[in-house]
């Protein structure tokens, strides 16, 4: 039997995403803007480059980290332009698209055109839905877009079981990205997956419920402090993978915990924060857009003591 293109394309891209999660975090590249609010081509490519010289099992641009919310259609093009050249083929470039149906299948037509591998479609916008609404949001944009989907549900987007059987059976959707951390509602979805389903922990600073996430069946997460730390990133990952628990606690304790509680001082800090300390270490992305604020002086200084301390437990410097 010969397979129809566009299946044996989701397939491979579902194969290559299944393997990079399983050596590596998912990197979630900031978007770099210039001191006045527009977009640095230069200083994303930089940042795109050193981000996929780390080896990150896929990387995710224009996503909730790259500040999707505030990028027009042009700036989205090259976003996405820009992290499939970097990629070069080696990873898998996945695509944040968004909003009602309508407009997340023009942002899809970008990321195709652009090379994109497969696109992950972020929470809807404002209204609260009911559950067959969320699957034919899902069915309008996969009926207009041959590239993959995984859904996100976050905020208001929570998949109940019966909604999610009928996700997971939309030819071209591949998987599930859990916000949420709802453990309990995340088994019953796991159990109701088709073989091969992918699942992704998507909680904010996701390495606090690695451990957790990993007990109901979804090890991968994505690690927004990759974007900026990816020594750290990459060290907890693999004392995770290696069951070393001593430096997993140690990093937790240390660093990650004090990064939540600082992230939980200012709405918008998961990633204003992560941007600001990238930025402490030379990396070209420049200040958030509104609506999100950069950090406030005395914030920064604590982060950048906290970025010390998580670089000295893993052998790195600022």
């Amino acid at each position: 039997m010969t397979l129809d293109p566009e299946t044996a394309d989701t397939a491979d891209t579902a194969r290559r995403l299944r393997d990079g999660m399983a050596r590596g975090v998912l990197s979630f590249p900031l978007t770099s803007f210039h001191d006045d609010g527009t977009l640095d081509p230069d200083g994303l490519r930089a940042h795109l480059a050193a981000q996929i010289a780390t080896g990150p099992g896929a990387v995710f641009p224009a996503c909730g980290t790259g500040e999707f919310f505030s990028l027009d259609e042009d700036e989205y093009r090259q976003v996405v332009t820009v992290a499939v050249e970097e990629a070069g083929g080696r990873v898998p470039v996945v695509a944040g698209i968004g909003y009602g149906w309508a407009q997340a299948v023009r942002f899809a037509r970008i990321a195709e055109e652009a090379g994109a591998d497969a696109l992950l479609v972020l929470p809807h916008y404002l209204v609260a839905v009911p559950q067959d609404g969320l699957v034919a949001q899902l069915e309008q944009i996969t009926a207009r877009t041959p590239l993959p989907l995984i859904a996100y549900q976050r905020g208001q987007v929570a998949f109940g079981a019966d909604a999610f059987r009928r996700v997971a059976a939309i030819p071209g959707v591949i998987g599930l990205k859990d916000g949420h951390s709802d453990l309990d509602r995340l088994q019953r979805l796991t159990l109701a997956a088709p073989e091969g389903f992918l699942f992704f922990n998507g909680a904010s600073t996701a390495e606090i419920q690695a451990r957790a996430y990993a007990t109901v069946g979804v090890p991968a997460y994505s690690s927004a402090v990759h974007a900026f730390a990816p020594e750290i990133a990459d060290a907890f990952f693999t004392a995770l993978h290696d069951g070393d628990d001593g430096t997993v606690e140690k990093l937790l304790r240390e660093f990650y915990v004090p990064l939540v509680e600082l992230r939980d001082r200012v709405p918008g800090y998961a990633v204003s924060l992560v941007k600001a300390a990238a930025r402490l270490r030379g990396r070209p992305v420049g200040p958030v857009r509104a609506p999100l604020t950069d950090p406030s002086d005395a914030d920064l200084a604590d982060l950048r003591a906290l970025l010390t301390t998580g670089l000295d437990l893993v052998g790195a410097s600022l």
